[in-house]
């Protein structure tokens, strides 16, 4: 038996530090890494359950003949591939083909696919993003720059709200920070519409209408501003609209804010006396983002932590996202393109896409039928391609649909650098053990694809000297190597432990830029469909392939008076405009009454895909997906009937 490390480099803020037991070639057993300061020695459950529960592997590509897709060698599948991009770029130019890359691995060898995609044409790329974009794009307008104080200046605060986050999920390494920062007596607050796990630590949950969180906001401020050295003194020097933004907030008593959250005064009062009793860190949760006013809602979060006086303060700040690749140089990819789709419309965009239209498409870690919105309409916008290509390590919904599939190496194999969006440290990627003899990394296959396409040897000084390139030009100059991320655990050195501290931001006029108008009115349910769709991750669940194999029919949780006629554990459709898709109903009467609970990550195969009911939506800013807006309804179903 031989221990190993690795860091995890899929989709998910922790980063985690592996240590696995290795047998024969064979990996045992996974646990976190007890030196790491941030894994501190355990993994979430998803990746605990891995090696059990697993989709069955991809080990030899896949080529489509007629309606089937039948084993093939390296070579065939390549020159397939490279034959109809060729062509295809001959006929139509390069922006006849879309290269689409997501966060399936978040490690930055993945740039180099898009380089040699650059080099190719430049080709169509997306643009947009259906996770974090519209609250990245509001601390950019707002701050200059979006990133967090280091994880573990929790410890300093007096209070922490977290606001639309539920670290006990989506970030569980945040959790012993907080016990850490509740055991030197800080209180914790959460916001959200939802119930869920971080409720069980948080002294009070305050759960407004969904999207209403800027009218919670701007009452939070009303209230503030009542309470002695509530407004801190000097943020006005280091604010810009600080009368507009004022103007804002008593454009309406603090009564009629509470009225469009459907929050209590007394709520937000208690919001506002945690704010003022410094030092407060406000914890956004990615999910804030994902409404239409999305960015609003960031950006009167910030303003919060702005005018009370949170800023640039040990213990405080409005912490969304940790600039994940600020210490790597990924500028070898310029971002050139042909043209841009938009990510969260991307199937109704690729429909609609003339002069040229799109004929073929690369998939580099994604699965844009099960992430997507309108799932359906994605998988007949793809099934049209004249090209398919599908990287991936198991047969996803989108793989389903390729005339090539090409085996990959999971996060167990993999061979990168990684920064994480939920911390400051980075990780080094090593193989626990080689991948089957059949799998290649989208390095290798990039190569590979390179010399077929007329680009000769251009990734020819192999993937270690890529990643030295990736790496040193900001961690070189701080005394730091690749190999330092191998041997021990490294900080981002341009990273901040207190962002902010000397009130100087990198706005154009070193301001905070405070917001002067509320944005677009958060989304409303209908008298039709009287629920607002909300697919969470779990601990079972957070993307399609961590999902793993469908177990029964997908669960909807819903307060019970929201399920008429429906008891709990019965079967019922769930419809939106789009379509519907067969549930359990799950009652819980601690939910609000206008939400409809899954979670996220279903295939669609299965019947378990929540995408397939949301509409392609965009945010206010930054292009992001409203996923989280969709009216839905329960409908009784008499009998079960085979999933939609």
């Amino acid at each position: 038996m031989e221990q190993r490390k690795t860091t995890c480099v899929r989709d998910c803020p922790d980063a985690c530090a592996i240590v696995a037991d290795v047998d024969d070639g064979r990996i045992v057993r996974l646990g976190g890494d007890p030196d790491h300061p941030v894994t501190r020695g355990f993994l979430c459950y998803r990746t605990n359950a891995f090696l059990a529960k697993g989709p069955p592997r991809l080990a030899t590509p896949l080529v489509r003949e007629g309606d089937r897709l039948v084993p093939a060698s390296w070579n065939h599948a390549l020159d397939f591939a490279a034959r109809a991009l060729l062509r295809i770029k001959a006929e139509s130019g390069p922006a006849a083909i879309l290269h689409y890359r997501s966060g399936g691995s978040l490690g930055l060898s993945k740039h180099v696919v898009d380089y040699v995609f650059e080099r190719f044409g430049p080709v169509t790329t997306k643009r947009g993003d259906i996770c974090s974009g519209a609250g990245e794009a509001a601390q950019l307008a707002d701050f200059g720059r979006c990133d967090s104080h280091d994880l573990a200046d929790l410890v300093n605060a007096r209070h922490v709200i977290l606001w639309g986050k539920n670290p006990v999920i989506s970030g569980p390494h945040v959790v012993p920070v907080l016990r850490e920062a509740t055991a030197r007596g800080a209180k914790v607050a959460l916001v959200d519409p939802a119930w869920h796990e971080a409720a069980r630590f948080s002294e009070v949950h305050v759960q407004p209408r969904p999207g209403g969180d800027v009218a919670l906001a701007m009452a939070v401020a009303h209230a503030l501003a009542e309470i002695p050295g509530g407004v801190d003194a000097r943020a006005a020097e280091y604010c810009d609209h600080w009368d507009r933004f004022w103007q804002l907030v008593r454009s309406r008593p603090l009564a009629a804010w509470c009225r469009e959250a459907d929050v209590g005064e007394v709520a937000a009062v208690d919001l506002a006396r945690r704010l003022a009793d410094r030092p407060c860190a406000i914890q956004v949760g990615w999910g804030m983002a994902r409404r239409a006013n999305g960015g609003a809602i960031v950006r009167a979060l910030d303003a919060l932590g702005a005018v009370s006086g949170n800023l640039g303060i040990p213990g405080g700040g409005v912490s969304y996202y940790y600039a994940r690749r600020a210490a790597f140089d990924t500028s070898f990819a310029t971002g050139a393109a042909a043209r841009t789709l938009c990510e969260p419309t991307l199937a109704r965009d690729l429909a609609a896409a003339r002069d040229p239209p799109i004929r073929a498409a690369w998939i580099t870690a994604g699965n844009p039928v099960a992430m997507l919105p309108d799932s359906r309409a994605m998988v007949r916008a793809l099934s049209k391609l004249e090209l398919l290509v599908c990287v991936d390590s198991f047969l996803t919904d989108t793989a389903r649909l390729a005339h090539v599939v090409l085996p990959h190496p999971t996060f167990l194999e993999a061979d990168d650098v990684v920064g994480a969006y939920g911390h400051h440290y980075l990780g080094r990627a090593r193989p626990l053990v080689a991948p089957p003899d059949g799998c290649r990394s989208d390095f290798d296959i990039a190569a590979e694809m390179a010399r077929r396409l007329g680009l000769g040897d251009l990734l020819g000084d192999g993937l270690e000297a890529w990643l030295a390139r990736i790496a040193a030009p900001r961690l070189a100059p701080a005394g730091i190597c690749l190999a330092d991320l191998e041997s021990r655990y490294v900080k981002s050195p341009v990273a901040e432990t207190v962002l902010f501290a000397d009130r100087v931001f990198p706005t154009a006029t070193g301001k905070v830029q405070l917001m002067d108008t509320p944005g677009p009115s958060g989304p409303k349910a209908t008298r039709e469909r009287p629920l607002l769709l909300m697919a969470l991750s779990t601990r079972h669940s957070q993307s399609s392939v961590w999902s793993g194999a469908a177990d029964g029919l997908l669960p909807c949780t819903v307060h019970p008076d929201s399920a008429p006629g429906i008891a709990d554990g019965e079967p019922a459709w769930l419809e939106s405009a789009l379509g519907r898709i067969e549930v359990t109903c799950r009652h819980d009467p601690r939910q609000r009454r206008d939400v409809a609970l899954v979670p996220k990550g279903g295939h669609l195969a299965d019947g378990r895909c929540a995408n397939a009911l949301v509409a392609g939506a965009i945010t206010d800013l930054g292009e992001g997906g409203a996923l989280y807006d969709q009216p839905v309804r329960l409908v009784r179903c008499e009998e079960v009937a085979p999933a939609v």
